[in-house]
């Protein structure tokens, strides 16, 4: 299984969100090469600001394995994650977060550049399915405006 294979099932979450009428992010965790939990934003639908497609995923699969950290997986996710999200991840010691689209307005990255907000020992990757992961945003909020 590759990284793009496994962003393409966050797409599928994100095409979810999409057809709820929700901002379109997506999210797997993924451990030994096997989907553990999914996870789409339902801000709207639980009415819940928390209720981002990561902090989802991550909650499911912290139920799955009745555990609090996940060491030996990752978390693959449309957008980056904003600053809530970062600090979740860092909390549950991911081995590694893989994400397609940047996002400069809302993505952790922009509170101070060039730095990781994730633990020490979590491998960051980026880029992956890039302009699919835009096209959808792009498209959400062309049909908003």
């Amino acid at each position: 299984m590759t990284d793009e294979y496994f962003m393409q099932q966050a797409l599928k979450e994100a095409q979810r969100a999409f057809e709820e009428e929700e901002i379109p992010i997506g999210a797997v965790v993924v451990q030994q090469d096997r989907i553990i939990a999914r996870g789409y934003n339902m801000t709207e639908k639980l009415n819940d600001p928390t209720a981002h497609a990561e902090m989802i995923a991550l909650t499911s699969a912290f139920s799955y394995l009745s555990a609090k950290y996940l060491p030996d997986a990752t978390l693959f996710v449309t957008v980056e994650p904003c600053v809530m999200c970062a600090g979740a991840l860092y909390w549950s010691k991911i081995r590694r977060v893989v994400w397609g689209a940047s996002d400069v307005k809302n993505g952790f990255s922009r509170v101070k550049p060039g730095t990781s907000p994730f633990h020490p020992k979590t491998e960051v990757v980026t880029g992956v399915l890039e302009q699919e992961c835009a096209a959808l945003m792009k498209v959400f909020f062309k049909n908003k405006r």
